[in-house]
């Protein structure tokens, strides 16, 4: 697909307030040698991404400071938050099997199909000030959407296998994940004062401001079902998690009280159980 990337109208919400731009070229064919090693082939730029990510998180916590008393974020950080946002939604685009093309290693590629625009604009410094607080509903929002999508790679990838292709409910329903994710890490790392929003797509526009397969972004009743499904399939990952976690720290308080009942009660097997990694429950170990 061609695009001129840098003449994209702004993307602004209700209020004015202009929005991180994410464009993924329409869905098409796929070549299935690569929908079938997708996740293989990418995990050097898994790596990748990890490394950035630990490097963006220490450039972020500056940024906070500087914008803190600046109102802005300085435009070295700026570039380079930025840049580390393209990569990694190029990789997630790539591994969420929204386009086939290997994402480059360079933190700039104009050419490849997949771009995102976010813009250097004045920051509040009260919102600045709060970020950590004010981003956790997007953050939850972000991290059920994700689970929810991983929990159901496996079908989808299955489906993009046999048809060459991923359908058009999928790739709206995974772009919408794509986009809120991106919106979110450009909120949380202070390159947008726009709070992450239009889940569930954008309003139609005339075929000649159509610019992407993602913008805009078109979402039909089963798209909308299947981003509730990663919703809930997300929820329901976490309750679970947490369950199993819960069973299993009362399970091992259970067996350490009953190894604790049966054993002599001598100085050195107290000392060991007391230093012992797993079992390290001093109050009842003062209480007996």
């Amino acid at each position: 697909m061609t695009a001129e990337w840098n003449q994209r109208p702004v993307t602004s919400d209700e209020h004015g307030e202009w929005l991180p731009v994410l464009d993924i070229p329409a869905p098409g064919r796929q070549r299935r040698w690569t929908v079938l090693l997708r996740w293989l082939l990418l995990l050097p730029q898994f790596v990748v991404v990890v490394f950035l990510g630990v490097a963006a998180f220490f450039v972020t916590i500056a940024g906070w400071f500087a914008a803190l008393f600046t109102g802005r974020l300085p435009d070295g950080m700026f570039r380079f938050l930025s840049s580390v946002l393209a990569y990694s939604t190029r990789v997630d685009a790539s591994a969420m099997l929204l386009v086939d093309s290997y994402p480059p290693f360079a933190l700039s590629a104009p050419t490849y199909p997949v771009q995102i625009e976010v813009r250097p604009t004045p920051l509040n410094r009260a919102a600045v000030f709060f970020r950590l607080i004010l981003m956790i509903p997007a953050m939850i929002v972000s991290s059920l959407l994700q689970s929810g999508w991983y929990a159901m790679c496996w079908v989808l990838w299955l489906i993009t296998l046999v048809l060459g292709r991923l359908p058009g409910p999928l790739y709206a329903a995974t772009a919408a994940v794509t986009r809120y994710t991106m919106r979110f890490n450009a909120y949380a790392s202070l390159l947008s004062p726009a709070y992450p929003k239009r889940l569930f797509g954008d309003e139609p526009a005339a075929a000649d401001e159509v610019r992407s397969g993602t913008r805009p972004l078109i979402l039909d009743t089963a798209a909308k079902v299947l981003v509730v499904l990663f919703l809930l399939l997300g929820l329901a990952g976490h309750i679970t998690n947490a369950t199993v976690e819960s069973n299993t720290g009362e399970d091992t308080d259970a067996s350490g009280a009953a190894a604790g009942r049966h054993a002599p009660d001598s100085l050195p097997l107290r000392s060991a159980q007391e230093g012992s990694f797993f079992n390290l429950d001093f109050s009842r170990q003062d209480a007996r």
